[in-house]
């Protein structure tokens, strides 16, 4: 049987990986609440962890946020291994909210948070990582995917 969606599996070994490493590094080179202005009062490095969902959203429910990342994972994983080619801006954006879904929930099951660490004060938003941003970042793609013109009838696009 031949792999399909090489590019969906690319990029979520790819998502996770990065994801993982850079939470690595943060906890390895941060105390908790410590931070690195990179630009000051735009940009920080700030080792925080959360309870919640992305954004630190639902702060302290991570038992259902676990079970949902992995549901997520699993239904994309199922999706490109058992579903028709998918087109490159799907295989993209599926790409990268299963390599982000599989970042955090991997941090909820095994550290009962997730590790947050890169904070744009410049907006005040909420400290975030790697893997939310790939989720929002694979988001934005399956919408551009699905702006592009449908394909006529009898073609499939790829």
């Amino acid at each position: 049987m031949r792999l399909k969606n090489h590019l969906f599996w690319i990029i979520a070994l790819v998502a996770f990986f990065i994801d993982q490493l850079t939470k690595y590094w943060v906890v390895q080179t941060f105390s908790l609440g410590e931070t690195l202005p990179i630009l000051p009062d735009v940009f920080h490095l700030t080792y925080v962890t959360n309870t919640g969902a992305a954004f630190s959203l639902f702060s302290g429910k991570v038992e259902w946020l676990r079970w949902l990342s992995l549901g997520v994972s699993l239904v994309l994983i199922a999706l490109a291994w058992f579903g028709q080619e998918l087109n490159r801006w799907d295989q993209l954006g599926y790409g990268l909210i299963l390599g982000g879904a599989m970042g955090n929930g991997i941090d909820r099951f095994v550290l009962g948070y997730v590790v947050d660490f890169l904070d744009l004060r410049l907006i005040n938003f909420a400290v975030f990582n790697m893997a939310d941003s790939f989720i929002s970042v694979g988001i934005v793609c399956l919408l551009i995917g699905s702006f592009q013109k449908t394909p006529s009838s009898g073609e499939r696009s790829r």
